[in-house]
């Protein structure tokens, strides 16, 4: 939905309170910043919650929106505690939430609807379709997945019915948002959860080879495109970064954007000394993803950065006009006006003075004194109504300014009555029995019909899935994780044909992908894509014929949920939009490349579509010989198969009939 006003929102990181106070002075329309639980940056400071409260008081005297990040994906038993919090966001007037986990949204669009919410670059929504789903949801502004180009993004904003944010400057993640298991399977620390360990910014394949840390986006120089898209808003990153980095940046995007025009030279050395890797990217937005996005901090960045003026930021207060009255018999009144705001409050009512009556001079004094509030009110703007012989106690008067202050400040909506929840959220209506996944020919090519046998259902990537497969029994096609409307003409045919060949089933990694593949007669299973991680979700996905849970989880988790596990394979950890094996290579290494860590450890990289990475782990999960630990709670046993050879495949499918280990370390589930 292109949007409506002249300009796009100009959204700012605020990690602190003084970061905050950055963003709102640098020119910000709204903020987005992280309580102290659910957020996608655990280890930025964030806001308990009466610093959130002062920090939506301080923005909206401002005229800035406050967006809270509720973005990371939720277990079960954290789920009502999530739900309690965005009542309280509500309550206290918080302009949106930003999420990504759709049981959490299907719970909230149930039990508070009056919420706003924004889907989270976490969600993956990458194309037309997924935007639109995400609004059927109740979301009314989408986060565009950060690797789409312009044309990709033109055509969202032209054709959905939400609101379009744009990611607009700052650090990038070579893995597609919310693809990302890498951090977790491999550190223990989930980037799904808000603490990614950024294993993309380490070394590979030799001690100065950084491959996979990209240079920070910059989209400086296409301001004027943005503008004319029709963007509704445009997002700094930041939430880790100095209040400095906060305030040099979006001070920089201000003024492009007033000045509807690009960055000069002058405007890019300010933004490189702010914060810099090695230079600044545009390749996603431009469409050319290639090596020259690769960056790092050198010395020199640092340098510049450390040399950038360290600025302190304190509140500005908001200037006040106030018409006061005091009259014998009647309440007290006080009432504050300000650019945009009014509001008036009674107090008690003075009577006739003994001693000492009131004079105005002193009331002007007391009633000046804003104190710990982010309002300020100058003597000469008083105005005061005193009948004369009258009296009020101090603490009367107090109390009345206090009061009014107050009021002025105030943010806060009513919040609706908590409604109960009608439908407790089921198991997965069946089993899907043993599945499995072959993400290359590599092995399947050499395998029987008998060798599949024991599966009930395989899938193969719909680039790769040939007639003579279905005459081998496999009828489920895998659709690319990621399909870019640019892309979707070319994958309605490959779709079309697999279902001529004799395909039955998709295996659907995104929310947006299950209608497509109904469109086409194919049931749809779900992946561990999906990120289903509590009940709630599993729920919503409640149609499809299957679903893999996400690896994240332990063992008791999968059973509450129920559903299939991955029981083997190498689970892939990252998807990326460049194709690593030919800028390391060329396409004669296909299926050959890896990446090779500081302790040894080798990654294969193998094709996704169209010329898109996967990048596998290191290490098999296998339970072949703890077969009994998922099987007494109910769950299915899904398997992938990736570069493994035809051999290997059938030895592990022997050592899973044996129960027997493998000769090699392996990742279990956690009990």
């Amino acid at each position: 939905m292109r949007r409506t006003g002249k300009l796009p929102e100009l959204l700012a990181p605020a990690g602190s309170e003084e970061a905050l106070y950055a963003a709102v002075a640098a020119g910000a329309d709204a903020v987005y910043l992280g309580g102290k639980a659910f957020g996608a940056r655990a280890y930025a400071k964030n806001f308990d919650t009466d610093a959130l409260k002062r920090a939506l008081t301080y923005c909206h005297l401002h005229g800035v929106c406050v967006y809270v990040t509720v973005n990371t994906l939720l277990y079960d038993k954290e789920m009502d505690e999530a739900v309690a919090f965005v009542r309280s966001l509500y309550a206290m007037g918080v302009d949106a939430v930003i999420s990504a986990d759709l049981g959490l949204i299907a719970k909230l669009r149930r039990e508070l609807p009056q919420m706003p919410i924004h889907a989270s670059t976490q969600m993956s929504l990458h194309n037309r379709d997924g935007v639109d789903f995400a609004s059927k949801l109740g979301i009314s502004r989408a986060v565009l997945a950060r690797e789409l180009s312009k044309e990709d993004i033109a055509f969202a904003v032209e054709n959905s019915e939400s609101e379009i944010e744009v990611f607009l400057h700052g650090a990038l993640c070579v893995c597609h948002s919310g693809q990302c298991l890498f951090s977790s399977l491999v550190g223990g620390r989930s980037g799904n959860r808000g603490e990614c360990a950024q294993p993309c910014r380490l070394p590979y394949n030799g001690a100065e080879r950084y491959p996979l840390s990209l240079k920070d986006c910059s989209l400086s120089h296409h301001v004027r495109e943005l503008c004319d898209i029709g963007v509704a808003s445009l997002k700094i990153e930041g939430r880790m970064k100095s209040p400095s980095y906060v305030y040099e940046v979006t001070s920089v995007y201000r003024r492009l954007l007033d000045e509807y025009r690009e960055a000069t030279a002058k405007d890019d050395e300010r933004l490189e000394r702010a914060f810099s890797r090695s230079g600044f990217t545009d390749g996603y937005f431009a469409g050319h993803p290639e090596k020259p996005m690769t960056g790092i901090r050198t010395a020199e960045d640092k340098a510049d950065s450390k040399n950038a003026a360290l600025m302190t930021f304190a509140p500005t207060k908001i200037p006040v006009r106030a018409v006061c009255e005091f009259h014998k018999g009647e309440p007290s009144k006080m009432t504050l006006i300000g650019e945009k705001k009014t509001v008036s409050v009674t107090g008690e009512s003075p009577s006739e003075a003994l001693t000492s009556p009131l004079n105005i001079s002193d009331l002007t004094t007391r009633l000046c004194k804003m104190g710990n509030t982010f309002l300020s009110l100058d003597e000469k703007d008083v105005e005061i109504h005193l009948d004369d012989g009258v009296n009020l106690p101090i603490s009367a008067i107090n109390a009345l300014r206090r009061n009014a202050a107050e009021a002025y400040e105030d943010t806060s909506r009513v919040l609706p009555n908590e409604t109960q929840t009608l439908s407790v959220p089921k198991r997965p209506k069946k089993s899907a029995g043993r599945t499995a996944v072959f993400y290359s020919r590599i092995g399947f090519d050499g395998l029987s019909k008998k060798d599949l046998s024991s599966f009930s259902q395989v899938f193969l990537p719909l680039f790769l899935y040939e007639k003579k497969d279905a005459e081998m029994g496999v009828s489920g096609v895998c659709l690319p994780p990621v399909v870019f409307d640019s892309q979707l003409s070319e994958v309605k045919v490959m779709l079309a044909r697999a279902k001529e060949y004799g395909a039955k089933a998709a295996l659907v990694s995104n929310p947006s992908h299950i209608a497509l593949a109904e469109a086409f007669g194919l049931l749809p299973f779900g992946d561990f894509r999906l990120n289903v991680c509590n009940r709630e979700t599993a729920a919503f996905y409640g149609e499809l014929e299957g679903l893999v849970l996400s690896p994240e989880l332990t063992l008791p988790m999968m059973r509450d949920i129920g559903g299939s596990a991955i029981v083997y394979g190498r689970i892939p950890l990252m998807l990326t939009e460049r194709c690593f094996v030919k800028e390391n290579g060329g396409c004669d290494h296909c299926m050959k490349f890896g990446f090779t860590d500081r302790v040894g450890k080798r990654f294969p990289v193998i094709r996704e579509y169209p010329h898109r990475n996967l990048i596998l782990n290191a290490v098999v999960t296998y339970m072949g010989d703890r077969q009994d630990d998922y099987r007494k709670i109910g769950l299915s046993e899904h398997f992938l198969f990736t570069v493994e050879t035809s051999d290997e495949i059938r030895r592990v499918l022997r050592a899973f009939d044996k129960r027997e280990k493998l000769p090699f370390e392996v990742r279990r589930i956690q009990k």
